[in-house]
């Protein structure tokens, strides 16, 4: 079963979940250039990991907003998780 046959109620519960684990993994390198007590070794692979988890989110929210005949709800919702995630995904790469 593809992506854009699935409930878009499921897919934007899953966009949220893989966008939020996707800004905390993008947190970790933000904590790590502050704190002296975090390690130096693996942080580029992780901030990687989070910007592209952010990227999945995005399109799994995109892809909601170009299915046809969905419910005006689930359409605002779409939207404003579009919004979050692209000010999120910006945010990240300008900060690290």
């Amino acid at each position: 079963m593809r992506y854009f046959d699935k409930n878009e109620t499921l897919l934007l519960k899953r966009s949220f979940a893989i966008g939020l684990v996707g800004i905390v993994l993008c947190l970790v390198p933000l904590y790590q250039n502050y704190s002296p007590f975090a390690s130096n070794n693996l942080i580029n692979i992780v901030h990687g990991v989070g910007l592209a988890a952010q990227m999945f989110a995005l399109s799994i929210a995109v892809l909601v907003l170009r299915k046809r005949k969905i419910e005006t709800s689930v359409k605002e919702k779409a939207q404003k998780m579009t919004l979050i995630l692209a000010v999120s995904i910006m945010f990240f790469i300008l900060a690290v």
